[in-house]
């Protein structure tokens, strides 16, 4: 009992110490300030009365939402007297590999800077700048300065597959781990992932009997009834204002009119004019200085999204949103309960002095080949370039970290490809030993799924109906259960295919998939 108390009274100092440097914060302070001067606040019960004033206002609805947007993104320490870096990650072994990683990356980073002779960062000259913000709008019609033949990728997911393949743990160098003995994937580390059982309790919401957006034929409720009662239901919790309550509703999927909105008071995102300000300083930031890694966001918006028949038009929405993101120092934050650390570079003559040590790029994060694609879907919901920007950032700092990052946590990209291992081998064994046998192991075809949020594979509508899902369970576990129920639905094809190109044919196109049926299939009808 004293433990929890001491637990809670460590997750509310952290809590009130985070808010405590935010804008909400400075609003609260303005509001109770102001509120001394209304008649009903009275001197021999002032607490009482603005805690009530608080309440009428709306603003302790704000803080509640501010409040379960921290516990929805910083993990609870285990233990108070726990060491920093475990809250980045308890594990040494994937500490290491995940330094290792980036070490690898900014090799790969500074010595295509040496090849090109081109520096990491540059002012520039002010025709450029003039010239960059008459076509901010339009970046998608004119090519940058630079040839972007020159520039490859720092890495593609399939680099990185082969690191995440190569991890061990060395407590289990000799196999000695009864559990983990008879695993046959190509992730070789003793992680806890849910079996099924679990994951039906924990995905209850999707269940055969309830209502699910997303589903045509349901043997319980007509489609449309439950459709209009829905959307009745998603009106009353955007009226309420109510994080918690928006991310228990999004379970069942999201009405398309109400999603913008519902996603925003989940991420708990309101478009201050400060925040528009924010975004402002970010654009300017970009007007002036010319980094490297906007060459490779040009490459990979060119590569991907501009080639893709549904994301092509919001090229100029990618350029602006991506090359902002770049210069966000505030996205440095999410390391503290990252396993990732920034990457540094020294200011020119200065190698090797700690003092003249600057994070690279300001946001800590090196675009890799498919980035782009974690901000193309939600082109469709945000029309508007800094809410946009907001959500994506959002987005990212709760979620999409985890998928290009070494750690044991479960929704770490390590924990997800084992989870589909896992599922695919117990609950698929003839399927799994047959495209092992031909050399096709399922998480080679998988792993780029997993690592874009199957962004760029699925229908967009397909794929905001799964990231409904991610956002209300606040777990990124649901892409590794689609990509084993991918290959549930496509087995037949696949015990006939004889090489891995042919399992790959099979699986190349997830255009005509649907999401939901695929996961309640595979969840709860095909698997006891």
């Amino acid at each position: 009992m004293l433990q929890e108390e001491s637990d809670l009274a460590l997750i509310i100092a952290q809590i009130v110490q985070k808010l405590k440097g935010s804008n909400l914060y400075a609003q609260l302070e303005r509001q109770a300030w102001a509120s001394l001067q209304r008649p009903e606040i009275k001197l021999e019960s002032l607490k009482e009365d603005i805690k009530e004033f608080f309440k009428i206002s709306g603003w302790e609805k704000k803080l509640q939402n501010a409040v379960y947007s921290e516990l929805s993104v910083f993990p609870l320490p285990s233990h108070p007297a726990a060491p920093p870096e475990h809250l980045k990650e308890p594990l040494v072994y994937m500490r290491k590999a995940q330094g290792s990683w980036e070490k690898r990356i900014l090799k790969s980073l500074n010595s295509m800077c040496t090849e090109l002779s081109i520096p990491l960062a540059r002012k520039r000259p002010v025709g450029e700048q003039k010239e960059l913000l008459n076509k901010w709008n339009e970046m998608g019609t004119d090519e940058p300065v630079l040839d972007l033949s020159l520039f490859r990728p720092v890495y593609a997911p399939k680099d990185f597959l082969e690191v995440l393949i190569n991890l061990r743990n060395p407590n289990y160098e000799n196999g000695d781990s009864h559990s983990f003995r008879t695993h046959l994937g190509l992730i070789q580390v003793p992680l806890k992932v849910k079996d099924i059982p679990e994951l039906k309790e924990f995905f209850v919401e999707l269940g055969l009997t309830a209502g699910q957006l997303g589903v045509d034929d349901s043997t319980q409720v007509p489609p449309e009834l439950f459709e209009n009662e829905h959307v009745r239901i998603g009106q009353k919790v955007l009226s309420e204002q109510d994080s918690a309550a928006a991310q228990q509703y999004i379970r069942q999927g999201s009405p398309t009119a109400l999603r913008a909105e519902l996603w925003a008071l989940i991420l708990n995102i309101s478009s201050q004019p400060e925040d528009i300000l924010y975004y402002e300083q970010l654009k300017t930031n970009v007007i002036q200085h010319d980094l490297l890694v906007d060459s490779l966001i040009y490459k990979d918006v060119k590569l991907t999204a501009s080639n893709d028949d549904y994301y092509f038009v919001f090229e100029d929405y990618l350029y602006q949103v991506l090359l902002c993101f770049s210069r966000d120092t505030s996205v440095l934050g999410h390391f503290a309960y990252s396993s990732a650390s920034p990457p540094k570079s020294y200011i020119r003559g200065k190698l090797g002095l700690e003092e003249y040590a600057v994070f690279y790029p300001p946001n800590g994060v090196i675009p890799f080949h498919g980035f782009s694609m974690y901000v193309a879907p939600l082109c469709f919901l945000y029309h508007e370039p800094s809410k946009l920007y907001q959500i994506f950032r959002e987005m990212y700092v709760r979620f999409f970290f985890r998928l290009h990052s070494i750690s044991s946590h479960p929704s770490g990209i390590v924990s997800l490809c084992l989870l589909f291992e896992t599922l695919l081998q117990t609950y698929l064994p003839q399927l799994f030993y047959h495209l092992r046998e031909i050399g096709a192991q399922p998480l080679r075809i998988s792993f780029k799924w997993m690592v874009r949020a199957f962004s760029g594979y699925l229908a967009t509508d397909q794929l905001l109906l799964l990231w409904d899902r991610i956002l209300g369970y606040n777990s990124l576990e649901i892409l590794a259960v689609l990509a084993a129920a991918v290959f549930a639905f496509r087995a037949v094809n696949l015990m006939e295919v004889t090489s891995l190109a042919a399992a790959e044919a099979v699986l190349a196109d997830l255009s005509t998939l649907k999401v939901m049926p695929l996961l309640q299939i595979f969840l709860f009808a095909t698997v006891t």
